[in-house]
């Protein structure tokens, strides 16, 4: 459920809503329920129920917000005749806040996936629930220009500029205040205007969906059907791809999520690169909106359960900061971010192991060293022009230090197994503390005059004791002779 700034009316029945939902169950189907179990709703109001007769059970809703519950009921009807696969709307007590609706069973693609996974990567069965959805997604977003009534949107019609700083003001009063994030507060809201002016030169033609997430789409006989729309209003394209896609406890693999998202543009009849002009910025502004749910939540109402989430978003922005450059320029915004990714403390909430790649390479001083343009900027440059150096023979000339030869010749020479021992001692020492804290990044360069021999012998030797050791995933590259694993 999306976060809404808006108040809420008061809970219509003191007594609970079991009363009114089963009256109004005897009114749909003409007998009293013969169960009646309470559900779980995350981060929600809402309280949810699975009531049942027969062979025939539905899910109840009882809703404090008012408005809320008229424009899912309201969506519902109106998407149900659209033809898209939302739940039945059999009944509904809307003075009272309650009504029922089609039970569509019980696991979500979230669940679906997390039984299904086995590691990071994302089986064939789950990628194409998520292709499933994203062939769906299109139809939502098309309502717009179908006619669909908007006018039940609530609390905002649009997502347009009071919307847009309402989640960056979240952002900003629930996440960084809480989290001790320092920033300057006239320079942030000075981004925050220049960010969302940005936003808002996107084309904002569809329906936005608002909490477009894996926990929020059910499958039922392996097709997926959609809940939780009641945020719903118009806007970009870019904000629920954005949603799915950068599901923090999700945790799709960045080459899933860039792949899922070709997929979607191809399947919109989108062009790419005008959808790809705005799209980190809608990415940004999600993640934004999920942190501020989960300093509220977790910060402010010590649900610490919501704060598990939090390293997940932090290693997204990490990401995003490597990966991404946003056309509109935000200093402050930005400075905020890269000292969220520089946390130790945000990456420990929960038991998340967000797991560490260590990116190992080789290079020659003569050609400059390697800045770390991918982590943040931690790690090792070693120089090996004092070890003993193949390249002066000319049987090794041509050869490079993934030869055997080379190795034969390297791995003969007490200095450069002494060399190589001082380097695994140090790299280790960083490899375990980063494990520990939940860092994502680790850089390590070797370094030789021509780049082909010691310095590739060498890092090739830490790239496998790092796989075999610890089991991190390693990026391995050769500057000066090219090849990458």
């Amino acid at each position: 459920m999306p976060l809404k700034n808006k108040e809420k009316d008061p809970a219509p029945a003191a007594a609970g809503p079991e009363a009114p939902l089963k009256a109004l169950y005897k009114k749909a189907f003409g007998r009293e329920p013969e169960s009646f179990a309470a559900l779980r709703a995350d981060g929600s109001a809402r309280q949810l129920f699975r009531l049942g007769s027969g062979d025939r059970t539905v899910i109840g809703v009882f809703g404090p917000d008012k408005m809320e519950n008229r424009a899912f009921l309201k969506f519902s009807r109106q998407f149900r005749a659209a033809g898209l696969p939302v739940p039945e709307i059999y009944a509904a007590d809307e003075p009272q806040g309650v009504y029922i609706e089609e039970d569509l069973g019980s696991t979500t693609l979230f669940e679906f996936m997390t039984a299904e996974r086995k590691g990071p990567e994302l089986p064939e069965s789950v990628l194409a629930a998520y292709r499933k959805v994203m062939d769906v997604l299109p139809r939502f977003q098309a309502q717009v220009g179908a006619g669909l009534d908007l006018s039940y949107c609530y609390p905002r019609a649009s997502f347009d500029r009071q919307s847009i700083m309402w989640d960056l003001n979240y952002f900003k009063y629930y996440f960084l205040k809480l989290a001790k994030i320092p920033f300057n507060e006239q320079k942030l809201e000075d981004d925050f205007v220049k960010f969302t002016d940005f936003l808002l030169e996107a084309p904002a033609d569809c329906f936005l969906y608002r909490d477009f997430q894996s926990r929020n789409i059910m499958l039922r006989n392996g097709e997926p059907w959609f809940i939780d729309y009641q945020g719903g209003r118009r806007g970009a394209p870019h904000y629920d791809v954005a949603s799915l896609l950068y599901d923090g406890k999700a945790d799709l693999q960045p080459e899933t999520r860039d792949a899922l998202r070709r997929y979607y543009v191809s399947a919109s009849g989108r062009k790419e690169a005008e959808f790809m002009r705005h799209y980190p910025a809608f990415v940004y502004i999600r993640i934004m909106q999920a942190m501020g749910a989960y300093g509220l939540r977790g910060f402010y109402e010590r649900k610490t359960h919501f704060l598990a989430s939090v390293p997940f978003a932090v290693r997204n922005i990490e990401w995003l900061l490597r990966n991404t450059e946003l056309e509109v320029k935000v200093p402050e915004l930005t400075a905020c971010f890269k000292r969220i990714a520089a946390s130790s403390a945000l990456r420990q909430f929960g038991a998340t192991k967000l797991g560490l790649t260590v990116r190992v390479s080789s290079f020659s001083f003569k050609n400059g060293v390697p800045l770390d343009d991918r982590g943040h900027g931690g790690g090792f440059i070693f120089d090996c022009r004092a070890l003993p150096n193949p390249g002066r023979y000319a049987e090794y000339t041509q050869l490079t230090g993934r030869d055997k030869p080379v190795i034969d010749f390297l791995k003969k020479e007490p200095e450069v197994d002494a060399f190589l021992s001082h380097v695994f001692a140090l790299t280790d020492q960083s490899v375990q503390n980063y494990l520990s804290r939940n860092f994502t990044s680790l850089s390590v360069a070797f370094g030789c005059t021509g780049g082909r021999h010691r310095s590739v012998y060498c890092a090739e030797a830490l790239a496998a004791r790092v796989k075999e050791k610890f089991g991190a995933r390693v990026e391995l590259t050769h500057r000066e002779i090219g090849g990458a694993k």
